[in-house]
């Protein structure tokens, strides 16, 4: 036996694999080391990894460029954060690859705002940093003229006698109503008691920290061209820039137009998703090279390296296109707070209603109201009426429980006489859903349980979940009925039931995959679901709110305050209530709600009060230990799989709250999607979840589950 032993080899001594660079490759005199974020998702790497600088890459490998490296047998990209004298790995260094670019796309304040935001959403700085940067493209690198040296002289500061200093005397935009009448002179921010110490801050050279809270009439063009001329004749006379962070595209080109003559043309420019991979970087090139110093765009504008910049601001921050849909899911808002302290800048957050995070920002002293006295609200804001309230009903029964009941047809007829009428609709679409027309039970598909409806008059009723018909002849399943009652409208459906009510008068439907920019002041029907209203320029005539209890009943943590978002969008688009001939401005109808004084959402907007809104929600959330008082996650994704995430984070110090189907089914199946939603507890919560992410990348787990924090529970 011993004899056969030993004719048995003996293992191989393992060799631990060089990472050396080959003997003939010289090395960078100064500082030959480079720390290299490698762009890789899994988050057990979510740390920088050092490599040797070649000496025919010393010039170029600068902090900030983009770098290819070996990592894992394979090139991946990669951003150089730094250059240093000596490395802390004590074995050999594989060298770079090569500079990508000697652009140095990642600024070192970018840098320092991303690893911020990565770590307060638990989430990978890879991540962070690919919502920050936009893909290379080097046909723009060659358009774009090289980097000034300080920033450059465009814009407002090369126009003598004009730009910011004229147009801020100049008033609002031509295009859009002011947020206040004023005198020939005077600013717009008159009306807002706070507006003077905000602008004198600013000129200053400061950092205030202000929540605008526009009334009625005030339009995102004026409102933020008047927040840009705040900070226009302080910030940009002082060389200073700004970002300017809207919901969407369509704001956008509203607003652009407004600030390029606040400031000069040449010295703006538009950062949003839809330009483009040329455009887009071409137009971030400009910014970081500081041949434009005020970026105008959406949520990923908001990451935008303007140099020395003085001012922040976020329009309607309480929209839900602010929130990331890719990890590590970062909202607006909390980028731009966390970005005006590090750097300095001023922050203006704005909007027609008050969110209830802002609103504990507001209570803590982290940022002051900025609100217009109460005379002006009550010159600009519209009357509200709420459907069956008062003595209504002894003219109209069914004032209350009607969809489209007397007084908002009323409203309709008497706005279509003087301009462009709007009427909100909650949902997209033809019909939602069918329920019997005996026990009202909600008709459900056969294959998934999902909910049934049709696409448009002559389509055949289907489960809007996967499709599948839903046959004439299969009754109801309480009570074996075969008759059928809509249970819930879209806009098309709506606007279809409007053009028959008003006979000759052009109906505008928008909405979904077909939404209308903007309308004339022509008379008109023009529905359209909340956030896809089209822009008019002299504004409504007035404004009709449908089916008002699908907007309260979502099952959501922020359904009253974000109902009241959408309500005030709609009511603000009207014409201010004031009229220089005296007569009565336009009304706004909310239908399917109850009394105002029962419902705080109906109250708040018949009051024009948002301020209060949130103040109720923020109190009634901390006594239930809710966000934003403790922070939360949220973990969708295949049962079995959310489960597991779950009690690993339960490990971390976090307390479950519940689990709920997303899909109609049983939570217990095992091929059942749902979404558990767990709470603060005695561990840290980006902690725990980075813990979680890393745990499941270094074991390769392939299930797909999202891990969001501070969720609005709509997943």
């Amino acid at each position: 036996m011993s004899e056969q032993l030993e004719l048995v080899p003996a293992p191989a001594v393992p060799r631990r694999r060089s990472t050396a660079p080959a003997a003939d490759v010289p090395l960078a005199e100064q500082d030959p080391v480079a720390t290299v974020l490698v762009d890789t998702p899994l988050a057990h790497l979510d740390r920088p990894f050092e490599y040797a600088v070649p000496a025919d890459l010393a010039d170029a490998a600068q902090p900030g460029v983009r770098v290819k490296v070996r990592f894992a047998g394979r090139d991946h990209d990669g951003y150089l954060l730094t250059r240093t004298s000596s490395a802390e790995h004590t074995g050999r260094l594989a060298p770079l690859r090569t500079v990508v670019s000697p652009e140095p796309v990642l600024t070192p304040q970018v840098l320092a705002l991303v690893r911020e935001v990565a770590g307060h959403y638990g989430g990978t700085l890879a991540d962070a940093v690919r919502l920050a940067v936009p893909p290379r493209h080097a046909r723009a690198e060659k358009s774009v003229p090289p980097a000034v040296a300080g920033g450059g002289a465009s814009g407002a500061d090369a126009q003598p006698g004009g730009g910011a200093d004229a147009a801020e005397q100049a008033g609002p935009s031509a295009s859009a109503p002011s947020l206040a009448p004023a005198a020939p002179g005077a600013s717009p921010w008159d009306a807002y008691p706070a507006g003077a110490a905000l602008l004198r801050r600013l000129r200053d050279g400061e950092a205030p920290a202000g929540r605008l809270v526009g009334p009625a009439g005030a339009a995102p063009a004026a409102g933020l061209a008047g927040g840009h001329r705040l900070g226009g004749r302080g910030v940009r006379r002082r060389g200073r820039g700004a970002v300017v962070v809207l919901p969407d595209r369509r704001d956008v080109e509203r607003v652009v137009p407004a600030i390029a003559r606040a400031v000069g043309e040449d010295d703006v420019v538009r950062l949003t998703a839809d330009l483009g991979p040329e455009a887009r970087y071409s137009a971030f090139l400009r910014v970081l090279r500081g041949h434009a110093r005020v970026v105008v765009g959406t949520r990923a504008s908001a990451f935008a390296p303007v140099r020395d910049l003085g001012l922040v601001v976020a329009w309607d921050e309480g929209d839900d296109l602010h929130q990331e849909p890719r990890a590590p899911y970062p909202h607006v808002r909390e980028v731009l707070r966390r970005r005006a302290r590090s750097e300095g800048a001023g922050l203006l957050v704005g909007g027609f209603t008050r969110s209830v995070e802002v609103q504990q920002w507001v209570q803590e002293g982290l940022l002051a109201p900025v609100v217009a006295d109460r005379t002006t609200l009550r010159r600009l804001a519209p009357g509200v009426v709420v459907a069956g309230e008062g003595y209504q009903e002894e003219r109209d029964a069914a004032a209350r429980t009607a969809r489209l009941p007397g007084v908002a047809l009323t409203a309709l007829r008497s706005g279509l006489q003087r301009g462009p009428v709007l009427v909100q609709v909650p949902r997209q679409g033809y019909v939602l859903g069918l329920a019997c027309q005996d026990c009202r039970s909600a008709l459900r598909c056969a294959a998934c349980h999902g909910p049934v409806g049709a696409g448009d008059r002559v389509s055949v009723a289907a489960c809007r979940w996967c499709g599948t018909a839903f046959p004439s002849d299969r009754p109801c399943e309480a009570c074996g009925s075969l008759r059928r009652r809509t249970s819930g409208l879209g806009e098309r459906r709506t606007a279809e039931e409007l053009g028959r009510a008003f006979p000759g008068t052009r109906v505008v439907s928008s909405g979904g995959e077909h939404v209308v920019d903007e309308v004339a002041a022509d008379p008109a029907l023009v529905v359209a679901t909340p956030g896809a209203e089209p822009w008019c320029a002299d504004g409504y005539a007035a404004v009709v709110l449908l089916d008002g209890w699908r907007l309260l009943e979502r099952a959501a943590l922020d359904a009253a305050p974000e109902t009241l978002r959408r309500w005030c969008a709609a009511a603000a688009l009207a014409r201010p209530a004031a009229r220089s001939d005296g007569r009565r401005g336009p009304e706004v109808v909310v239908c399917g709600v109850p009394p105002h004084g029962s419902v705080p959402a109906v109250e708040a907007l018949v009051r024009w009060d948002p301020a209060w809104l949130a103040a109720r929600e923020l109190e009634e959330r901390a006594e239930l230990g809710l966000p934003p008082s403790l922070r939360q996650v949220e973990v969708t994704g295949p049962a079995p799989v959310v489960d597991q995430v779950g009690r690993a984070l339960v490990e971390g110090g976090l307390r479950v709250l519940g689990t709920v189907p997303l899909d109609g089914t049983s939570s217990r199946q095992d091929d059942a999607r749902v979404r558990a939603t767990l709470r603060q507890g005695e561990g840290t919560v980006p902690a725990a979840v980075h813990t979680v992410r890393a745990e499941r990348s270094a074991r390769k787990a392939e299930d797909v589950v999202r891990i969001r924090i501070d969720g609005d529970g709509t997943s």
